[in-house]
C-alpha cells in the first residue's frame, strides 16, 4: 500500500512538473512572438509582405531592408539610416552610465556607512526623485540646460540622464552597502584609512554584483528613453529612439514595413545583447543585496 501511494505521489509530481514546463513554454512563445514577427518581416521584400501573412516564412533570405535601415533610410529630412543616431546613443549612454554609477556608489556609501545628522531625511528626500514623472522635470531641465549653454547637445543629454538616474543608483548601492559587515569599515578606520581610501580599497571591490545591476538598469533605461531624447536633443544629437520614430513616421512612396522592422531590431540589439550576456549577473546582483535593507 505505501508503495502504491508513493508511486501515485511521484506520478502527480511529474505531471505537475510537466504542466509547469508546458505553461512556461506557452508563455515564452507568446512573449517572443512579436520579436519573431519582426524578424520574419525584416527578411521579406515589400511584395511578399503584402501577399503573405505575419507568420509566413520568407521565400528567400533578403537582407536589403537591413542595409537600407542602417545606411540609407530616411529619418525626417536626411536619408542616412539610423547608424549615425546609434552612435549618438552610445555617446550618451556610456558616460551617463559611468557617471551615475560612480555617484550612486559614493552616495550609497555615505548614507549606509557614514551616518550624519539628517542622513535618513536626506535619503528619503533623494528617493522622491525615483517617483517624479518625466513630464514634471521637462521645463526646469530645459531652463537649466539653456542657462548653462547645454541645450540640444550630447553633454546636456548626458547630464539629464545622470541627474534623473542618480536617485535610483543611490538606492541600489545604499541597500547593498547596508548589508556589508560594519566590522570591515571599523577595522579600516582603526588602521588609519580615511573616507576615500576605505571606499576605493574595501567597499568598491566588494560592489561588483550591485555595479552589474546598476549598469544594466541604467543602460536599459537610458538607451530606451524617448521623451528626454526628443525634447532635449538637437538635429545632430538625436538618440536612436528618436531616429526610429522619425523613420517610421516618414513616408516617401509606399510604406516599407520590412525596413521599419529591421531598424527596430537594430535599435533594440544593444539592450537585447546586454540581457542575453549579463542577465544572470543581474539576478545574482539583486539576490546579493540590491533589494535588502
Amino acid at each position: 500500500m505505501p508503495n502504491a501511494m508513493t508511486k501515485t505521489t511521484s506520478l502527480a509530481q511529474r505531471l505537475l512538473r510537466y504542466g509547469l514546463y508546458a505553461i512556461l513554454l506557452v508563455m515564452a512563445f507568446v512573449y517572443l512572438m512579436p520579436l519573431w514577427v519582426m524578424l520574419l518581416t525584416s527578411l521579406k521584400d515589400v511584395e511578399e509582405i503584402r501577399t503573405g501573412t505575419l507568420l509566413s516564412l520568407p521565400g528567400s533570405l533578403n537582407f536589403d531592408a537591413w542595409g537600407k535601415a542602417w545606411g540609407s533610410a530616411c529619418t525626417g529630412g536626411t536619408c542616412e539610416g539610423i547608424s549615425p543616431y546609434l552612435m549618438n546613443s552610445f555617446m550618451i549612454v556610456i558616460p551617463a552610465v559611468v557617471i551615475s554609477t560612480l555617484l550612486g556608489a559614493l552616495n550609497g556609501y555615505v548614507i549606509a556607512m557614514w551616518r550624519f545628522r539628517g542622513s535618513e531625511l536626506f535619503f528619503g528626500l533623494l528617493l522622491i526623485g525615483c517617483f517624479i514623472p518625466f513630464q514634471v522635470v521637462l521645463l526646469p531641465m530645459a531652463r537649466t540646460l539653456s542657462f548653462f549653454g547645454l541645450a540640444n547637445t550630447t553633454t546636456g543629454l548626458v547630464m539629464v540622464h545622470v541627474v534623473y538616474g542618480v536617485a535610483f543608483t543611490t538606492l541600489f548601492f545604499r541597500n547593498f552597502y547596508i548589508a556589508l559587515p560594519k566590522e570591515l569599515i571599523s577595522a579600516a578606520r582603526l588602521d588609519g584609512a580615511g573616507f576615500f581610501r576605505i571606499f576605493w580599497r574595501i567597499v568598491l571591490p566588494l560592489s561588483t554584483p550591485i555595479i552589474v545591476v546598476t549598469v544594466i538598469w541604467q543602460f536599459t533605461q537610458i538607451w530606451n528613453d524617448f521623451l528626454f531624447g526628443v525634447v532635449f536633443s538637437g538635429f545632430d544629437t538625436q538618440p536612436v529612439t528618436v531616429a526610429l520614430n522619425n523613420l517610421v513616421n516618414t513616408s516617401f512612396g509606399g510604406k516599407q514595413y520590412n525596413v521599419d522592422m529591421a531598424a527596430a531590431l537594430i535599435a533594440a540589439a544593444p539592450t537585447l545583447l546586454v540581457y542575453v550576456f549579463a542577465g544572470k549577473y543581474f539576478v545574482r546582483g539583486l539576490t546579493a543585496g540590491a533589494v535588502k535593507g
